[in-house]
């Protein structure tokens, strides 16, 4: 390498190595455990957070949540019975009620267990100042208000992610 050359010379930039952004497009509950777990944990070691809910991801911030688990389709679902882990036939999981009961069956399981709730990590989130956006195409698109969402998120559109996300060292799309 040629003295002073500009490779030489230049000092890494890292100013966007302590930031991390999420896109959550998922709405059930087992897709909103991971998004706000990584979020929540990066704040708690430091890092600045933002999340940008869109499309069914965008449910995760309404005031009232009704999460739910589908089985049907969701071939890597198995919970633990008797001693062993049972995968539910997709037969049964297109049977009315196979929703509910496999919602209620995580939820018991997580309390037992002591998973935090989403309301819970949604709190820790905002707590953490966490930024947290709401896709405000999506907000349009399925005619929610911003009064059904929790207090302190912001609107924004893709651009709003980008510019995020272009500062960012991690970038996750979950």
């Amino acid at each position: 390498m040629v003295a002073g050359s500009r490779r030489e010379t230049e000092m890494p930039d890292d100013s966007n190595a302590k930031s991390m952004s999420i896109i959550v497009t998922k709405g059930t509950l087992d897709w909103a455990y991971p998004p706000f777990i990584l979020a929540t944990t990066a704040a708690a070691m430091g890092l600045e957070v933002t999340m940008f809910f869109t499309f069914y991801g965008l449910t995760l911030l309404k005031k009232d949540l009704n999460l739910k688990i589908n089985p049907l389709g969701n071939a890597a679902m198995e919970m633990p019975m008797g001693g062993g882990h049972m995968a539910m036939p997709n037969i049964l999981a297109a049977m009315p009620g196979a929703t509910a009961l496999t919602t209620a069956m995580m939820k018991n399981m997580m309390k037992k267990k002591g998973v935090a709730s989403i309301e819970e990590l949604r709190e820790l989130a905002v707590e953490a100042e966490v930024k947290l956006i709401a896709c405000q195409m999506t907000m349009d698109l399925f005619e929610y208000r911003k009064e059904d969402m929790i207090d302190g998120i912001a609107l924004g559109g893709a651009a709003t992610w980008v510019d995020a996300a272009t500062r960012c060292g991690i970038n996750l799309y979950i």
